[in-house]
């Protein structure tokens, strides 16, 4: 068991703590969970220092643009578990959903009037960096962000890695010292409802585990994207996922990892992404685990720690996640040289979306966003290469793939979903052999994808999935 280490922790503002503060905030806004939070860790040590309870906020919005009823359903059936798990360390709980533009956007302001100080997540993509950019100089109060996505914390690198090689190293350096088991939290003083002003108190947004779909249907957001066949929010599902994996799927992970239609992976993505599970915990569990039984988890684990935590130091240290102008000099050059090649095939942004294309494959992959809100991570670089082939410009393809993940992945709108996209376009790779759109980015084909795994056997699974609405494999 260990303290929250200092590089996980940052002060966003020069407001200092106020001193007849009557409890203390923590703002979840990608830490979803109350085991293997640091960021809750660390403001209930505040909390109990000062002899105050403990509030944690959970807002969620509905005016950011990919707001639809797949993200919120995920969010949301999460909701009455965490309130039950913070309910029995003594933490109060305060969510609130809002429903239109009209309702108040200002209750974390709200709830810190009180507050001795805001401890958040420090998460480097999406809404809550746009919080932790903007919400600190204007909440009056000291405002301190706590990285809990990572299991060596980017803070440690002080600078962007430019490889897998280059960050393993460092990452190897520091493992002994972060895979640790976090301290479950106490609290020495239970909340007090009384703290809060009723008029605060008849904001909160109740979620009962039968009324999620109720609550999601008064929001107004995109009810067009349903929510997915495959995957439900909360810890519980994600720790039930991640001992199917462990019991049945490490053993063959090395072999059956890049076959998609095995369906072999841990499939974690979607609740490592809305933090539901931990990244800490789940290598925990899977080294136990490993040890125990004698299984080699080196695969597995190079890709949960390495992989991730180079996906994170990129997207806390590059200027932009979205954009082409971010990549090494070499992939820069190669596309310039190529921007005007003729393309074989040109499909417009709709027509990608609807999966309206002649590559079956292709198409069965998009249809597994569709449906279940992710691809299997080998056939998405397929799926993003093609995409690069059958776009315009190499800049309608970025716009192609990020909106696709922003609208219908659960694992969207995150460093992994950034760094993965542009992998497409040579990030984080190295030049190949130059050919027509490409240039030296890598190329993938259906040849090749028809040579190293079983094209067909996904393809009828993907069918099957999508008249029946069921999947042809174990949950």
């Amino acid at each position: 068991m260990h303290e929250i280490e200092p590089e996980r922790i940052r002060v966003l503002n020069d407001a200092a703590e106020r001193q007849d503060g009557e409890y203390v905030v923590y703002w979840s806004q990608s830490s979803r969970r109350v085991d293997f939070n640091h960021g809750l860790s660390y403001a209930a040590s505040i909390a109990n220092g000062h002899d105050l309870p403990l509030l944690v906020y959970e807002g969620l919005t509905c005016s950011y643009p990919s707001a639809n009823d797949r993200l919120h359903t995920f969010v949301i059936e999460a909701v009455p578990e965490t309130a039950r798990q913070l309910s029995g360390i003594g933490a109060g709980y305060f969510f609130y959903l809002r429903q239109k533009t009209g309702d108040p956007n200002n209750l974390v302001y709200r709830l810190a009037a009180k507050a001795r100080c805001v401890v958040t997540d420090d998460y480097p993509v999406f809404i809550p960096a746009v919080h932790n950019a903007s919400v600190p100089e204007k909440i009056g109060v000291k405002f301190i962000a706590v990285d809990s996505n990572c299991i060596v914390p980017t803070g440690v690198y002080g600078k962007r890695e430019y490889a897998a090689y280059t960050i393993r190293p460092r990452v190897r350096r520091e493992l002994s010292r972060f895979l640790k088991p976090l301290r479950k939290v106490r609290l020495k003083h239970a909340w007090n409802e009384g703290l809060l002003p009723e008029d605060l108190r008849s904001l909160r947004t109740a979620v009962e585990a039968d009324g999620v779909a109720a609550v999601v249907a008064r929001a107004q957001i995109n009810h067009a994207v349903t929510p997915s066949t495959s995957f439900h929010g909360g810890v519980k599902e994600a720790r039930r996922k991640l001992r199917v994996f462990i019991e049945q799927k490490l053993k063959d992970y090395g072999k059956a990892s890049n076959q998609p239609s095995q369906h072999g992976t841990s499939e974690l993505s979607p609740w490592l992404h809305f933090g539901h599970v931990s990244a800490l915990e789940a290598a925990l569990e899977v080294q136990e685990y490993a040890a125990e039984h004698g299984v080699d988890a080196d695969k597995f684990l190079e890709e949960l720690i390495v992989r991730r935590e180079l996906a994170f130091n990129f997207a806390r240290y590059a200027e932009k996640v979205d954009s082409l102008s971010v990549l090494p000099e070499w992939c820069k050059k190669t596309l310039r040289e190529h921007a005007k090649d003729e393309r074989p095939q040109v499909y417009s942004p709709v027509q990608l979306e609807r999966a309206e294309t002649y590559d079956a494959l292709w198409n069965a992959t998009q249809k597994e966003m569709l449906l279940r809100g992710k691809i299997h991570g080998y056939y998405r670089m397929y799926w993003g290469k093609k995409i690069i082939e059958w776009s315009r410009t190499h800049e309608e393809a970025l716009r192609v793939m990020l909106h696709i993940h922003d609208v219908y992945a659960l694992d969207g709108r995150d460093p992994n979903t950034y760094t993965n996209v542009l992998w497409c376009f040579g990030l984080h790779d190295r030049p190949w052999n130059e050919r027509p759109v490409f240039g030296q980015i890598r190329y993938m084909s259906l040849d090749g994808m028809k040579r190293k795994t079983d094209v067909d056997a996904y393809i009828k699974q993907i069918a099957y999935l999508e008249r029946t609405g069921k999947e042809p494999w174990p949950a």
